[in-house]
């Protein structure tokens, strides 16, 4: 039984579920639209050329967990699903995750976007092992901070290390699927891993390396 690991945004997702959050919030008025879209663009542009301070993302980021309360947020999040990500998730998606599936292999979403995104995401496309940047909480609500090593490059790496430690399983026969150079590190250390409609980086690098290079999109 192997891995058949997934990044989420732009490979299970036509999209970005992160920089989405931040459109629907935008959108809904939750926050300052002009200051707060200026800067969610930016860190994304940050994102696609390889120049992301992970933390600087964070605390941007996460702040507005700590200022609602889960109540309210989760109200916004189920919103948020129905207009921003149930027409994202890709069909060609969903049947890779089928067919790793059928062959009994454990399936597992690793990605940088934070849990409270990505949690019901993942429910949903019924993977049920997620490492995604943590959320802090205390008191029964979100602080708005950060917790544990970030789920980005190479902590994606140390995340991952640590599941299989805890889990005693190996990474013999995984496969590591990912859009995005950024993943470079992890799919480095898979025996398959497979390029997903990547970025120009990743996908030269692919070729390079003879890795196989596919695409989820219509």
């Amino acid at each position: 039984m192997s891995l058949a690991i997934f990044d989420l945004d732009n490979t299970l997702l036509g999209g970005d579920s992160d920089h989405a959050w931040g459109e629907f919030i935008v959108a809904q008025n939750i926050v300052d639209a002009a200051e707060y879209q200026a800067r969610n663009d930016e860190f994304f542009n940050d994102y696609l050329s390889g120049k992301l301070d992970i933390q600087v993302y964070l605390n941007f980021c996460l702040q507005l967990l700590g200022e609602h309360p889960e109540e309210q947020l989760d109200a916004w999040h189920l919103q948020f699903m129905a207009d921003k990500i149930d027409s994202i998730i890709l069909p060609r998606a969903l049947e890779l995750i089928e067919k790793h599936r059928h062959a009994g292999d454990t399936l597992m979403i690793i990605t940088a976007t934070n849990r409270f995104v990505t949690g019901p995401i993942a429910a949903k496309l019924g993977i049920d092992i997620l490492l995604a940047t943590e959320c802090e909480r205390a008191d029964g609500r979100y602080t708005g901070r950060t917790t544990d090593v970030a789920c980005f490059r190479e902590g994606k790496v140390t995340r991952l290390q640590r599941w299989l430690e805890e889990n005693d399983r190996s990474l013999e026969g995984a496969y590591f699927y990912s859009d995005s150079h950024n993943d470079l590190p992890l799919l480095g250390m898979v025996d398959h891993p497979v390029a997903v409609d990547p970025d120009d980086t990743l996908r030269a690098h692919a070729q390079e390396q003879g890795w196989p290079v596919i695409s989820l999109r219509d």
